[in-house]
């Protein structure tokens, strides 16, 4: 009783002056929101390197100091500061998000914890439950990436308290690709992987100062290999390992070593 009492004094102060003063400073955050997160992008588009990555993921921070900041100077507005009303508001927002809210505010949670731990960023390649893409945005209860497709997907904060997460670069813009392919066993295989391995070193989308491995491994029917660098830019990924194929198999035909198929691999 005493609750509802001091919520009714609190609401009691509200004047429509107060009103107007509130929603022109939550018009003013939203659209200060909106600016950053159209502008930055857009310039971090025109960078590249850390410089690009840092920007991205500024805007979920900003975003975040920017509600909490609206928060902070419309209680006050509305409702005399004192500490009777601050606890009359704050419990009642309390108990909407506990019970009308309960999924929207574990993932809210969620979300606050990953812009503390920062376990992806914006131009973070990352797999969950098997998608992945980069990271676009980040938000408030949900992250958004785009797959190699294309696709936009919206994954809620709250998977990060029970699902296994991949981040492929982690806040860097180095991204190790790999490109796979299987031979007939009959051939010479230190050869093989040193022509693979100048192979890597060819290709121009190639980061050359970052590590250039090629692996093998004995299998059923073939030999596996596995050519591994680092494109210049995450982005690049999709053409750096299609190219490192199509090196690959033009090894192979000059040195005439039959490609293996993943179909005949399997069987």
């Amino acid at each position: 009783m005493m609750g509802d009492f001091g919520l009714k004094d609190a609401l009691s102060s509200i004047t429509s002056g107060a009103v107007l003063e509130a929603i022109a400073v939550v018009v003013a955050a939203s659209l200060l929101i909106l600016a950053i997160q159209k502008l930055l992008p857009a310039l971090a588009g025109k960078l590249s390197g850390k410089v690009r990555l840092y920007l991205l993921a500024s805007v979920p921070l900003l975003r975040l100091l920017i509600i909490i900041l609206t928060i902070v100077m419309v209680v006050p507005i509305l409702v005399e500061p004192s500490f009777e009303n601050m606890l009359a508001i704050f419990g009642a927002m309390g108990l909407a998000l506990g019970f009308a809210f309960k999924d929207y505010a574990n993932s809210l949670i969620a979300g606050i914890v990953t812009l503390y731990e920062m376990p992806y960023r914006p131009g973070d390649w990352i797999e969950v439950e098997g998608k992945y893409g980069e990271v676009r945005s980040i938000g408030t209860r949900a992250a958004e990436i785009v797959t190699l497709d294309d696709t936009v997907i919206v994954i809620p904060h709250s998977l990060l308290w029970n699902t296994l997460l991949a981040n492929g670069n982690d806040g860097t813009d180095n991204l190790m690709c790999v490109a796979e392919l299987y031979l007939d066993p009959n051939h010479d295989v230190a050869r093989m992987q040193s022509l693979f391995r100048d192979a890597i070193y060819a290709c121009p989308l190639t980061k050359t100062y970052q590590p250039v491995v090629v692996t093998v491994a004995a299998q059923d029917t073939g030999m596996k290999y596995r050519l591994k660098g680092y494109p210049l830019e995450p982005k690049y990924q999709v053409p750096f390992i299609s190219d490192l194929t199509a090196r690959a198999a033009e090894i192979c035909r000059a040195e005439g070593i039959r490609m293996i198929s993943w179909p005949d691999v399997q069987r």
